[in-house]
């Protein structure tokens, strides 16, 4: 026979027409083509993508449950605009989740996890990508929590972190940002490598509040 298991695609595993356009906007959202308050129009969309507007109505909704879109009566849907208020409560909430998940993790820590920790700092500093900055930064974050075997506490910051991306590209792109969190991860990494519970803790609520606070200084529209 002239296929085989090996070589042919797994068509059980291929994204649905509506899990295509949920990651085609919502990188667009995240990356700041669309604006905050900016309605996206559902019959545009479906043209785009040569769809009728039922897939891309499941799309939106996708987006809504993750917080990047709103559905408002006679507008449609809009992207969300967080209040500075929200963008302070959810740094709040960070700390707390975060510090929670690298006291539990560090004593599961091996080699392996720091050797990936530094594997991902290189290929951050490296970067020249504004766009792969976040999922990088993630990708840091996630990787000291996993140890941690609580993938529900996880998947929580990771919706967190979801919700930020836009705003941290935005710290990171216009401030100094990203030389700071090369930094200040590096410190995390070794006070965890240490076995150092309180200083990575102390570390990473410095770290999480200090992005916080630099955020807030580069909003738009700022004083």
């Amino acid at each position: 026979m002239p296929l085989s298991p090996e070589n042919a695609p797994n068509l059980g595993v291929v994204p649905s027409t509506s899990e295509v356009i949920t990651r085609h906007l919502r990188d667009a959202i995240v990356a700041g083509r669309f604006a905050e308050d900016e309605p996206i129009r559902q019959d545009e969309i479906a043209r785009l993508f040569n769809v009728s507007k039922i897939p891309v109505r499941e799309a939106l909704k996708r987006l809504e449950a993750e917080g990047l879109v709103v559905f408002q009566r006679n507008r449609g849907a809009m992207v969300t605009r967080i209040a500075e208020a929200e963008l302070a409560q959810m740094f709040e909430v960070r700390i707390l989740l975060e510090d929670k998940a690298l006291r539990l993790a560090i004593p599961n820590m091996t080699d392996a996890t720091f050797a990936e920790s530094e594997r991902i700092c290189e290929a951050f500093v490296g970067e020249h990508d504004v766009g792969r900055w976040a999922a990088l930064n993630w990708a840091l974050h996630a990787c000291l929590y996993e140890p941690a075997q609580r993938p529900y506490l996880v998947n929580l910051i990771r919706s967190i972190h979801d919700k930020l991306e836009r705003y941290l590209r935005l710290q990171m792109s216009l401030s100094e940002g990203k030389d700071r969190a090369d930094v200040e991860h590096r410190e995390i990494i070794a006070a965890c490598q240490a076995r150092d519970v309180e200083r990575a803790a102390a570390l990473l609520e410095q770290h999480i509040t200090g992005v916080c606070r630099s955020l807030f200084e580069h909003l738009p529209g700022r004083k």
